[in-house]
């Protein structure tokens, strides 16, 4: 059975009932990104019930990490829905549950305390701030235009995402140097990480920020992005609390299964435990 060919308008649609649903930009983004490379590939073509299934056989041949190719099913899928194409979805491939992190992605605590006297050395007061932001409230990098002069002042940020409203708590100390920034910016009112033409910081310029002070600070670029501070902060509080459904609260997630994602421990972490155990004579 033919469905029709995916056009650059019903990608548009798609893309615009995404926002009204509240999903964040870089959502948006991907999974519109997923849909044209999926279109570019049926090149043309008309979908039928088994694209999606030949599209998934293809992005396993070309060595795509499992995940990475979920991700770009449950795009697919959800565009799929979006059009009322019953029947084209393919399901995702199995993967069983990750037990410990790569230790190329781990961000460790200490280094990423060398981050931050990187970027004080190097002058970027406003990246090492926002950075300190980050990896002690737990948020979203697209959450961090909610924090405000007035968030500061109250001591909680209200942030609305995806269709729900969640309380941040500011550490105090921590709101004493965003309201000291943002009287030397002169900022009154409003966000208070702006560029220089006072509009809100994007991710794509925090993650170029980021990756500029790497070297200063003697740490691989490949630990050094704004999710892996949002997962340190993960492993920290839960370190303290031993609370995974209030971390899962705190960082706004609907599952906690999806939090523990974010308490995977490194391999090497993982075989300490297991040393710990002893059970070898």
């Amino acid at each position: 059975m033919e469905y029709g060919r995916i056009t650059e308008e019903q990608i548009g649609e798609f893309a615009r009932h995404l926002r009204e649903e509240e999903r964040s930009k870089g959502t948006v983004e991907n999974y519109t990104r997923s849909v044209r490379e999926f279109a570019a590939w049926l090149g043309g073509r008309a979908v039928e019930a088994e694209s999606a299934w030949a599209w998934k056989g293809a992005l396993l041949e070309q060595g795509l990490a499992p995940a990475t190719i979920n991700n770009k099913l449950a795009a697919l899928s959800r565009f799929f829905r979006f059009l009322r194409w019953e029947g084209c979805a393919a399901r995702p491939l199995r993967l069983q549950r990750r037990l410990f992190r790569a230790p190329d992605r781990e961000l460790s605590r200490a280094e990423y305390g060398r981050l931050l006297s990187a970027a004080r050395s190097l002058g970027r007061e406003r990246l090492c701030l926002l950075m300190e932001a980050v990896c002690a409230t737990g948020i979203r990098v697209s959450e961090v235009k909610y924090l405000t002069v007035e968030a500061a002042r109250r001591g909680r940020a209200e942030v609305a995402l995806k269709g729900k409203i969640r309380t941040i708590l500011i550490p105090g100390k921590l709101c004493r140097k965003l309201l000291q920034y943002a009287r030397a910016q002169k900022t009154a009112s409003g966000e208070i990480f702006l560029t220089r033409s006072g509009r809100g910081i994007s991710r794509k310029q925090i993650w170029a920020e980021m990756k500029a002070v790497c070297r200063a600070a003697g740490v691989a670029e490949s630990k050094v992005f704004p999710h892996n501070l949002r997962h340190l902060f993960a492993r920290t509080f839960y370190q303290a609390s031993r609370d995974v459904v209030r971390l899962a609260d705190v960082l706004g997630h609907a599952s906690v299964e999806t939090t523990r994602i974010y308490l995977v421990s490194t391999g090497a972490e993982h075989t300490r435990q297991l040393a710990r155990l002893g059970l070898i004579s």
